[in-house]
């Protein structure tokens, strides 16, 4: 680059910096992101690809539900009635020890042995078959139960991380220990182009730790998810004007911007760069309404509200949080992540006191999940809605103190609706007390392939020059469960 360019590029950035002031930052750096307006120095490879899927695509938008903390499998989506059978015993006096080879399964021989010894812990609640399907699942899951037979349950996950870094594993493929890497979320959202420029693409509700907090990573912060309250009054940080003025004195703001913006354009005739940014900034300055507009419930009915919970208290959080979702799926947004139970280790960490823990965080999330996936369904929007219900890893089958269960990264279950997925499945199996994945055994990127897939992604064409991925990164698809 000579430096009569190199200067008229930074003229350009400080303009466009300079003028971007005013409206919502998250927004304006996803735009300038992809029109490949950098900060200088970033290499040309960091600009989003065309947005042209690599496969036909079944799904266009993902909604990303994950449980922080843990949630036990056996006591969810993989009842386990042996674990009431022998409780009190050790796993080693149980038919299943035999069959746990630690070198087959990536055991160390010392945890291993311990583990063995370890009492088993009682079932805490009730299960049932339901649907067509008769799958059995849990007491505490009776509103999802309703939706099974549009459900595909992974009842054979495992990941490698037993503390709650397994969280950034699950978004990202990779153990926190060996470095950041982009999300399922950010690939997504720099893989594929948008579905509707007044809205973000790629959008977070709840809390994030401070572990699982980012998304982007090497693919630059453009591609972090965008965080969103259930506000509509303060909904997005940046979503207003910095002075207190009213619509009509930031319209007039917004026009006198855009005439210097024309001067400028005169000035630089042969930058089309500069002519682009005169849209993105139109677009920036809608979303200050668009996405207030799209997290109020003024205009649903009482009826739609209660199927989501929003009339207890007690579901009336996570119920608007799923409300908002669908809102914001039926205008385009890509992907949704919403988090439940974040701050610590999360709220699903039952060491102790595990019944009334779960029963608690099923209780906020069972009916607005369900209304989630019924509503999506009777608009038309699940066929090409992927909808994910997923946590960092299960629990052990032996106690810990006297009333909880440990993390257990070994076997554990999540679960799949929409957009192509298969309904009244249960895939894969652990042993008849839920220690480890022992039939079609799926690490957590497995998941990650099961969805670029039905989006009509080839994560190998995703990757970054210099940024070689290793196999397992890349999962492979659960066909099973494809439609």
């Amino acid at each position: 680059m000579n430096k009569a360019t190199h200067g008229t590029n930074s003229c350009r950035r400080t303009f466009l910096a300079d003028f971007g002031l005013g409206f919502t930052g998250l927004a304006l750096g996803s735009m300038l992101a992809q029109d490949g307006i950098l900060k200088a120095g970033e290499p040309k490879a960091w600009q989003l690809p065309t947005g042209t899927a690599h496969l036909t695509p079944r799904a266009k938008s993902v909604v990303w539900l994950f449980m922080n903390g843990g949630v036990s499998h056996a006591e969810s989506f993989d009842p386990k009635p042996e674990m009431t059978k022998y409780a009190g015993k050790s796993i080693s006096e149980t038919p299943y020890a035999d069959a746990m080879d630690p070198e087959k399964l990536n055991r160390r021989e010392v945890a291993f042995n311990v583990e063995l010894r370890q009492k088993i812990y009682p079932l805490q609640t009730g299960y049932r078959k339901h649907g067509e399907s008769g799958i059995e699942l849990s007491d505490w899951v009776p509103h999802m139960g309703s939706c099974i037979d549009d459900i595909s349950i992974v009842r054979s996950m495992w990941t490698t991380d037993d503390n709650h870094g397994a969280q950034t594993q699950f978004h990202s493929g990779r153990h926190m220990l060996d470095g950041e890497f982009p999300t399922l979320g950010a690939w997504v959202h720099y893989g594929l182009g948008s579905l509707n420029d007044n809205l973000p693409q790629f959008i977070s509700m709840g809390n994030r730790e401070y572990w699982n907090a980012k998304d982007g990573h090497y693919l630059g912060p453009a591609h972090d998810a965008v965080p969103i309250r259930v506000d509509p009054n303060n909904p997005l940080d940046y979503g207003k004007p910095a002075n207190d003025i009213s619509p009509e004195e930031q319209r007039l703001n917004f026009e006198f911007g855009a005439k210097l913006n024309q001067l400028k354009a005169l000035e630089y005739p042969n930058d089309p760069a500069l002519l682009a940014r005169i849209k993105a900034y139109e677009l920036a300055f809608h979303m200050q309404t668009s996405v207030p507009e799209a997290l109020g419930f003024h205009a649903e009915t009482q009826s739609m509200q209660s199927l989501y919970g929003l009339d207890d208290p007690a579901t009336k959080t996570f119920g608007s949080q799923m409300l908002a979702t669908r809102r914001l799926i039926e205008r385009g947004v890509r992907f949704i992540q919403v988090q439940h139970g974040a701050g610590g280790a999360g709220a699903w960490d039952a060491h102790g006191g595990l019944k009334a823990n779960h029963e608690r965080n099923f209780k906020a999330v069972d009916k607005p999940v369900a209304g989630l996936l019924k509503d999506l369904k009777q608009r038309g929007l699940l066929d090409s809605t992927i909808v994910i219900f997923a946590t960092e890893f299960g629990r052990t089958p032996a106690s810990q103190g006297t009333d909880g269960r440990d993390h257990h990264p070994y076997g554990f279950s999540v679960w799949m609706a929409g957009g192509g997925i298969k309904g009244g499945i249960a895939h894969g199996a652990t042993d008849g007390i839920g220690f480890h994945a022992v039939e079609d055994r799926h690490y957590v990127t497995d998941i990650h392939a099961t969805i670029l897939k039905q989006l009509g992604l080839d994560s190998r064409r995703l990757e970054i020059p210099g940024r070689k991925r290793l196999d397992i990164d890349h999962g492979r698809p659960i066909d099973d469960i494809i439609a």
